[in-house]
């Protein structure tokens, strides 16, 4: 999902291509009000170790098909905010940054997908190839800090496939100004060794930045989930899937050269592949999507990629379904998925993005209730049976004032109690597989 850069009066509809708990080292003291709730909300989840004046953070790691924190499988119910970086350039409008964070950890997500990336856009943080605005920077560190305040893991998307946000597009094109470029092509950004290198650089100058708040690098920095290596990947130029597996398999390995604590993902939608058997594409909404350069089970065996991603957006790839038609398909799409990465590539699955939205036929609101659920319920029944589908990432969430970073998939919690609500039961259910149900106190702010 992709979204227009958020100058005031724009935004766009993509098209259809496109634990924390603190493990007790150290007394805690009793406290009222809202101290109490935040301390009740870590304790569940636990991440966070506490010794007297510090905290410290684990890394999320990976052991097989799980995720794991501190030894406990990590289960992720979280969501998609792309917009925290360009929000936080602006003293004025950090505010919304911290409402979302602190609306989240309140509902129990622990993980938030957003944007480390925008390039030669509005808030640029790259504004021409190799050189990067350090106000831009230093609102990104601003926001990391700002996450692991209100206990929130951060999901780093580091390039978009499509234009907006300056994307493959705006490297393509300034190689092409700047006269090195092999082709105008958006595609070339996959092949053109002069722009890869380019990439690099900007991968390089992220993995290594040093947060000016904190004195940490990035890569040293636990606050962050993982990275996510590009926004929907595709390369329809090559069908075969040749340029776009060469390419992650270069950039995969030049991130885990710089950076081996975290965790790396893909950031592919999940379609299948010529590759793939036959079966497989048969899952993919239509032929179509067989033949866009990218294909699912091949890219994730890449053995630097530590998680496989898919989205799920069944009102753009079933356009005249209802809602039963739809629901009974991502059933079938994320079952797919989650026995790929049981028998196939033994690693987790994040479906990253999903949605429904507004101008889906017939829709109506109590229809999110039912297509959130189902998905829910899917991801909580592969924890129970310690499979590897684990988490899912709403997209997208966003704060009251913001219409024109809205596009029809957008959620303003508190407008719509029962999609809190459901929200707070997925928390709930993923704590309860992570702990055991004795565990969560259904006297806290979650459940």
């Amino acid at each position: 999902m992709s979204i227009l850069p958020g100058r005031p009066g724009s935004w766009f509809k993509p098209s259809a291509g496109h634990n924390r708990a603190r493990a007790g080292n150290g007394i805690v003291y009793p406290v009222l009000g809202i101290a109490v709730c935040v301390a009740l909300i870590y304790l569940m989840l636990g991440d966070f170790k506490f010794s007297p004046g510090r905290s410290e953070l684990s890394f999320v790691q990976r052991n097989g098909t799980q995720f794991v924190v501190d030894g406990r499988a990590f289960y992720v119910n979280g969501w998609n905010s792309y917009w925290l970086m360009d929000q936080s350039v602006e003293e004025s409008s950090r505010p919304r940054v911290s409402e979302i964070f602190q609306t989240g950890a309140k509902m129990g997500m622990t993980v938030c997908r957003t944007w480390a990336f925008n390039d030669g856009s509005y808030h640029a943080l790259q504004v021409s190839l190799g050189i990067f605005d350090e106000r831009v920077f230093k609102a990104l560190d601003w926001v990391i800090v700002e996450a692991r305040r209100h206990g929130i893991r951060l999901l780093l998307s580091l390039v978009n496939n499509l234009q907006h946000y300056g994307g493959k597009t705006q490297y393509v094109k300034w190689a092409w100004d700047e006269g090195f470029g092999l082709s105008s092509s958006n595609d070339s950004f996959f092949f053109d060794p002069s722009i890869r290198s380019y990439f690099k650089i900007y991968l390089k100058t992220i993995l290594t930045r040093k947060n000016h708040l904190t004195g940490i690098e990035y890569r040293d920095d636990p606050t962050i989930f993982a990275w996510e290596l590009m926004n929907e990947p595709q390369c329809a130029s090559d069908a075969s899937g040749d340029t776009l597996q060469e390419w992650i398999e270069e950039m995969t390995e030049f991130v885990k050269t710089i950076d081996k604590k975290h965790l790396l993902t893909i950031g592919l939608e999940g379609f299948y592949g010529p590759v793939s058997p036959e079966e497989k594409q048969n899952i993919n909404p239509g032929k179509w999507y067989s033949t866009l350069g990218s294909d699912f089970v091949r890219n994730s065996k890449v053995p630097y990629v530590d998680f496989a991603s898919a989205h799920i957006y069944p009102d753009q790839w079933l356009v005249e379904a209802d809602l039963n038609e739809k629901v009974e398909y991502i059933s079938k799409w994320i079952t797919s998925h989650i026995e790929d990465g049981e028998k196939t590539l033994n690693k987790p699955i994040m479906f990253t993005e999903f949605g429904l939205s507004t101008k889906a036929k017939n829709f109506e609101y109590s229809h999110r209730i039912i297509f959130y659920k189902s998905i829910f319920n899917k991801i909580h029944e592969s924890a129970r049976q310690n499979g590897a589908g684990a988490g899912a990432l709403i997209w997208q969430l966003l704060v009251q004032g913001m219409e024109d970073y809205n596009d029809d998939y957008g959620i303003v919690p508190r407008e719509r109690p029962s999609v809190d609500k459901l929200i707070k039961e997925q928390s709930c259910q993923l704590i309860a597989v992570r702990y055991g149900k004795n565990s969560v106190d259904k006297s806290s702010v979650i459940c």
